[in-house]
Order: structure tokens, then sequence, then C-alpha cells
């Protein structure tokens, strides 16, 4: 392939890839990207690997992260997304590298896109999980896997069988141009290899059928939920900028809500759920903020969970989820323990103050929590609720998910805020996340957002009572309690450190081979070229 016809590929790889994710949920366009991928970078070496998958990163990135530049400009959201091409960059140039005898390695591949996920979501600053390619699966049998190996089992499947579609079409092409040769000179024409695309063509099949056959269980104990969706005054940068307003929504919401339980027209719920930033007046040190939680939890009867901000410890601030219990006031708390750099602390500040003072618009740094959160409740008919904590982007970092569950959580509870991100796909992306999480982890989750969306998400993954973006609104409901552990929770990390090992493996073995000459076999793919 000549190196124009490579970039175009690249590019419509990168562009093809954005209808996998919401807000158009075309699940199978993430194989058929992956594919284009290797098939374009494939003999591409590492230097060409490397700038295709820059290109083609960046028309996936750039329009699939537009939302992080909504209300602080252009420069935040091109910078983030440039960071996120670099490491399809990454794997461009490794498996560029690895296929420089031209012929598309769909193992190698496979392996090299697990591996730069897994570097996207770690690096630099804790890395940036979001829009990795398993988030888009949550409806598609792909999806399904997760629940065997997580999120990067997930990739790892897609992007093999995409490559496998991609070799496929590289031998077809390879026989058609040997068959126009033929013609040419008058040789008796070569019997199709049936064979040499049967193979991989079927192999690609099995892989994207086979989560058919994951069980998604979604029995156990239940337990009734009420979350609220209190809504802001205005999106944008300043959505709290009456804070006393958001806490008000909140009440009134509850308050609401707890007149139909009151008058039989709804169970009463066993835990409620505000979320992130529904009070953003510390309501451990103001007591007006203060007294109207207690006041709600008294009219509730049960315990409420309720995101905030603490003035704590001196000169931080800490992004915090509190439960509060009638009698008992403030119970328990969890701190995050993932605060977003250059959102809620600026990372190194003296040195990215040299390139731009804007740094210095968050004044005080948010501090990073010292341990998973998981809050224990009764409920009335004796069951016990453990309640597995994430706040916000939390919920894309494996790690913070599966440390909650392994902690004992039967049910997580996501609570975020969109406001900041106005009528974008940001909001609809999250609630992805969370579904997947509820099919790896075999939990239900309670899903709440300020402005929404927000949701109920049963174990296999279904999103129950979706809300509008921007609405005052309630999600109700019984949600199963589970505490079987699926296969992914038990093999944690496992997945990618054998998908780095193996990779590590093949690389060392190209360098110790040296660069191969192009074999025989692919003379068919050098007459391909020359077509």
């Amino acid at each position: 392939m000549n190196p124009v016809r490579r970039l175009l590929v690249s590019l419509l790889a990168g562009g093809l890839l954005c209808l996998a994710f919401p807000t158009f949920d075309v699940w199978v366009a993430a194989p058929v990207a992956l594919a284009l991928w290797a098939w374009a970078w494939a003999g591409a070496g590492a230097r060409r690997g490397f700038l295709l998958g820059v290109a083609g990163g960046l028309v996936f990135f750039v329009p699939t992260l537009s939302w992080s530049g909504i209300y602080v400009g252009a420069l935040p959201w091109l910078a983030l997304a440039t960071l996120q091409a670099l490491f399809v960059g990454l794997a461009g140039a490794l498996y560029g590298w690895l296929s420089r005898a031209r012929s598309v390695r769909p193992l190698a591949f496979a392996l090299v896109w697990v591996v730069a996920e897994g570097l996207r979501a770690r690096a630099p600053y804790g890395g940036f999980p979001w829009l990795k390619v398993a988030f888009g699966q949550a409806d598609s049998p792909f999806g399904r896997l997760v629940a065997l190996g997580g999120a990067p089992f997930v990739g790892f499947v897609i992007a093999l069988a995409g490559a496998l579609l991609a070799l496929v079409a590289q031998r077809a092409l390879a026989t058609l141009a040997a068959r126009r040769g033929s013609d040419v000179t008058n040789v008796a024409r070569p019997r199709m290899p049936s064979r040499r695309l049967a193979l991989p063509a079927a192999a690609a099949l099995v892989l994207g059928i086979v989560g058919v056959a994951v069980p998604l269980p979604t029995d156990g104990p239940t337990a009734e939920f009420l979350g609220v969706q209190g809504n802001v005054a205005r999106p944008g940068l300043d959505f709290n900028a009456e804070r006393r307003q958001v806490l008000d929504n909140h009440v009134a919401a509850t308050l609401k809500a707890q007149e139909d339980v009151d008058a039989g027209r709804a169970p009463a719920p066993d835990l409620v759920v505000w979320p992130e930033n529904a009070s953003d007046i510390d309501p451990l040190r103001n007591a007006d903020a203060k007294s109207l939680i207690l006041e709600t939890v008294d009219a509730l009867k049960r315990p409420l969970i309720v995101g905030g901000l603490l003035e704590e410890p001196a000169g931080f601030v800490s992004n915090v989820a509190l439960l509060f219990e009638p009698g008992k006031g403030n119970t328990d708390r969890y701190v995050k323990r993932h605060p977003v750099p250059f959102a809620e602390y600026i990372p190194n500040r003296a040195f990215w103050r040299m390139f731009s003072t804007e740094v210095d618009l968050v004044t005080r740094d948010f501090v990073q929590g010292p341990a998973p959160g998981v809050f224990r409740v009764t409920t009335a008919s004796g069951q016990q609720i453990r309640a597995g904590l994430a706040i916000c982007f939390e919920v894309a970092y494996d790690d913070i998910m599966r440390d909650a569950v392994q902690g004992g959580a039967n049910v997580l509870v996501v609570q975020t805020n969109n406001a900041t991100f106005g009528y974008t796909a940001e909001s609809p992306q999250q609630l992805a996340i969370s579904r997947l999480r509820a099919m790896e982890f075999g939990r239900s989750v309670v899903h709440v957002s300020t402005v929404g969306q927000s949701a109920l998400i049963t174990p296999d993954g279904t999103a129950h009572q979706v809300t509008s973006l921007f609405t005052q609104a309630v999600v109700r409901g019984a949600l199963p309690l589970r505490d079987a552990t699926t296969l992914a929770t038990r093999l944690g990390e496992a997945p990618e450190w054998v998908a780095a090992a193996a990779l590590l493996t093949m690389l060392a073995l190209g360098v110790r081979g040296g660069r191969p000459a192009v074999p025989e076999t692919t003379k068919e793919e050098d007459d391909d070229d020359a077509a």
C-alpha cells in the first residue's frame, strides 16, 4: 500500500471509530475501524507507523473529546486530544515495526492495542482511560466478554477480530492482483486459496459472536434505591455560582419524591443518593447546609449519600461522598482517590506556570483520597447494602472500580457532575462506562448526575429510567445486591500484564532476528501495492 493510501485509510479508521461511541452507538464500527488500522499500519515501519497512528488518533479523539473544551476553549481540548493520539501513534509505531515484512499480524496488533490502551490509562499523571474501545460495547456481543477479563480483554478481542478481517482483505486483494497478472502473461490462473481466506474470516466471526454465550446473571436479593438529579441554575463553569440553590434543588426534589412514598404511590427507598457537587457548601462546617441535609434525612427516615466539597485539609479541598443516617448524622466518608489533573489539581505547578498563568485559576488543589470507599447500610428487611463509591471520572479507572468490589461492595454508586460539559456527548459516554462496569463486576450501578444522564443499571448492563440533560428528575426502583465475583474481578490486572509480557517477548524476538527480508509469500502483496 503506498503512503498516501495508508494515510487515507488511517484517517478513515479514526473517523469510523467515532461512530462506536455515544451518541452514535454503532458498536460494529469498532472492529471495522481497527481492521483498517491493522491494514494501513502493516509494514509501515516504526516511524511511518507512528505518524499514521497520530493522524488517525487525532481524527478520532478531536471530535469525541470536544466536550472537554466546550467552556474552557480549544487549547485544553486539543492538547488532551493530541496527548491521547500520541498513544495511538505508539501503537502504530510498534505494530509498524513488528509487521515490517508487510503482512498483517493479528496477534501482534491485538497485543499492541491492549498495551497502548493500558499505558494511556496510566500516564501521564495517572492517565486518562476515557474512550477505551471497550467502553462503546455495552450493547454488543464483544461487551459481554468484559465479565471474563475486563475492558482490556474486550479491547484485545475486538483488535484481534479486526486484524483478522484485515488479513482476509489483504490476502483477497493479493489474490486478485495475482489473477490479473496471470491474465496478462497468459499463465494459467492460480486457484483461489479459499482456506487462507476462510480460516481468518471464520475466526473473526467466532470472536464477534462468542460473547453471546457469556452469562450476565441479575439474580439476588433486592434493595430499593432513589437517585436524585436536582439540576443546576445554568450549564457551564459557573454552574455552582449559586451553591445554595444547587443544594436547595436536591433537597426539594428529594422531599417531593418522599411525598409519593408517604402517599403510598412509591416504595420507601433503602438508600438515597445525591450526585457529586450536590452540596459544594461544606456540609460539615456550614450550619445551614448541615441542617438542611439532616432535616432531609429525618424526613426520609433512611440513609442519604451526599456528594460535596470539604474545606480540608488546611490549604486543600476534598471531593467527597458523605453518608448521613437518621439520628446519627454523618457516619462515613469517601474522598475521591483520583482528582483530575489540571482541573481539580495542578501537577508540577511551577513548571506549567512557565507556559500559562491559567494554572493559577485552580487556587487550591483537591487532595487525593487514601482508600476505596464502601458504605454499609442495613435495609428495613435486614439486607445489608454495601455501596462501592466512585466519583465522576473515577468510573473509567479499572483499578478504582475493582478495588470497591474486592472491598466487599454488592452494589456500585457512581456520583457525577456533568454541568460543566453542557449538552454534549460526555454524559452519555460516562453512562456507557457505568453500564460496562455493571457487566464487568456483576453489580448493579446507581449512576446519579447533577444534571443527567442518571440511571439505575442492572448487572446485565441495562440502563433503566435514563434521564434527560438539565432537568430535575429522580430514578427509583429495586436493584439486585450480588456477592458473586466475576472472573474479571478475580483476574484483576493479569490480562494486561500477560499482554505486556507477550508483546515484550515478540519485540525481543524481532530485535534478535534483525530486519527480515520480504519473504516470497508476500510477493502477491507487492503486486497489489504496484497495482
